[in-house]
């Protein structure tokens, strides 16, 4: 149940994210801002954790064994994944977001043939170029049709090209997360811990962040004192504190698939933690009875893609001689 729990208290944390974005582009606060604020604040933070651990030496080493492959995986995986959901923020509601977001996992699958997978065989383990996973997929449709839902409900009292500013961002970030994060997995191997990935990936998506700072200085001006601190309370609420919570979580269930499916299932909650943000933040109306129902179909859809996850990887571990026949 602890598992569980902590999954739920970082999906919490990972939604005030959404809701303080849409907060500060309702506050007139420009979109470069929220963007780079928040890593140019985790960077520090990052940098404190990995140097009292004594694995930052390590770390510089690596990076400087391929720069231009950490500077650009780097640059994909933070700066095209946050840009967008913050460029995204000025045209949709931070729920509406947040649930738009969750077709990353749709994103993900789709870009398994552009990597290698590590296969058992009989004279020890191969690997092969992955393939997309057709069945999980198809669970992932259930997603997208919650998805399309929700903003079938909002293009409804906003113009089209509004709707396709708020949809089209969080697309491009769909898939430049998990490609950079993959990507910088294959860059670390084993020798590097996940914070010294995430502080790898900050520190070369770093001249993104300040290119992008000058751009919100040249259009918007400085930022004001609420958007800082509010980008401050993103930076240590989701990059720090959300972060910590789901990956302790899913170290404490890494020998179950099934409980590990259990705790990437509650990131769903993401979509309601941030609707309830914004309706006692920003007194934001409750979403019409088409949206609820859209919100109900993405929760549904990640808990069955979860739990089809674990039950496939318990399958893929059993011997295949171990396996029992299906009867005709």
């Amino acid at each position: 149940m602890r598992p569980i729990m902590l999954g739920v208290a970082s999906a919490l944390f990972f939604a005030i994210t959404f809701v303080l974005n849409r907060r500060m582009e309702l506050s007139g606060g420009h979109w470069a801002w929220s963007g780079s604020l928040r890593y140019l604040f985790t960077l520090p933070l990052l940098l404190a954790v990995v140097g009292v651990r004594g694995k930052l030496r390590p770390l510089l080493a690596a990076m400087r064994e391929r720069p231009g492959a950490w500077l650009l995986w780097g640059t994909v995986g933070f700066g095209l994944f946050y840009a967008p959901l913050c460029f995204a923020a000025a045209y949709a509601p931070g729920w509406l977001t947040a649930g738009t977001w969750q077709i990353t996992i749709i994103s993900g699958s789709l870009l398994a043939p552009l990597f290698m997978e590590r296969v058992d065989g009989p004279s020890g383990p191969v690997y092969r170029r992955g393939r997309i996973p057709l069945r999980g997929l198809g669970l992932s449709l259930i997603i997208l049709a919650g998805v399309a839902l929700l903003q079938a409900e909002h293009a409804r009292h906003i113009a089209l090209s509004q709707v396709l500013l708020g949809i089209v961002p969080v697309l491009v970030a769909s898939f430049a997360y998990p490609l950079g994060n993959r990507k910088t997995m294959e860059l670390c191997g084993e020798r590097l811990d996940v914070f010294q990935r995430i502080l790898g990936m900050t520190l070369a998506s770093l001249p993104f962040w300040l290119v992008l700072a000058v751009y919100g200085w040249a259009d918007g001006g400085l930022p004001s004192a609420s958007q800082a601190g509010q980008s401050l309370i993103v930076a240590l609420s989701s990059g720090v504190v959300a972060t910590v919570l789901f990956f302790r979580a899913t170290d404490m269930v890494r020998g179950s698939m099934s409980k590990l499916a259990g705790v990437e299932a509650t990131q769903s909650l993401e979509v309601l933690f941030a609707l309830l943000g914004e309706m006692l933040i920003l007194s934001a109306p409750a979403p019409a009875p088409l949206s609820w129902i859209g919100i109900a179909v993405i929760i549904a859809g990640m808990v069955l893609h979860s739990l089809f996850s674990g039950h496939a990887s318990r399958e893929s571990a059993v011997p295949r001689k171990a396996r029992p026949r299906r009867s005709a």
